[in-house]
C-alpha cells in the first residue's frame, strides 16, 4: 500500500491496476482530455467494463466530496486521531466488507 501512495508507476502492482491508477489520474486532473481512446487501454489489460464503470462512479464521488470539503474548509483528523477513532467505529458496527 505504502509504495502505491509513494508511486503508483513503480509499485509492485499489476498491470491492470497500474491502467486503472493512470486513468484515474488523469480522468481526476485532466478530465475534459478524456476520451474513449482512453479506455482501450483498461480493456487491453482485462478489466471488463463493469469495472471501469465501478471506477469511474468510484472515482466522481471522491472528487465531488473532496471539492465539497475543500471548499467548506473540512477540517482532516492526524492519522492519530484516525487511529483512535477506528475502534470505536468497530464497536459502533462499522467492519470493512468481509469482517462482520
Amino acid at each position: 500500500m505504502q509504495a502505491v501512495l509513494d508511486d503508483w508507476r513503480t509499485a509492485p502492482i499489476g498491470e491492470p491496476l497500474r491502467a486503472m491508477l493512470g486513468f484515474l489520474q488523469k480522468l481526476t486532473l485532466r478530465p475534459a482530455e478524456i476520451t474513449p481512446a482512453d479506455i482501450a487501454p483498461l480493456r487491453a489489460v482485462g478489466l471488463s467494463d463493469v469495472a471501469i464503470e465501478d471506477a469511474i462512479y468510484i472515482c466522481a464521488y471522491f472528487n465531488v466530496i473532496d471539492r465539497i470539503a475543500d471548499s467548506l474548509h473540512f477540517a482532516v483528523p492526524s492519522p492519530e486521531d484516525f487511529a483512535r477513532g477506528g475502534p470505536a467505529n468497530l464497536q459502533r458496527g462499522y467492519a470493512p466488507p468481509g469482517m462482520k
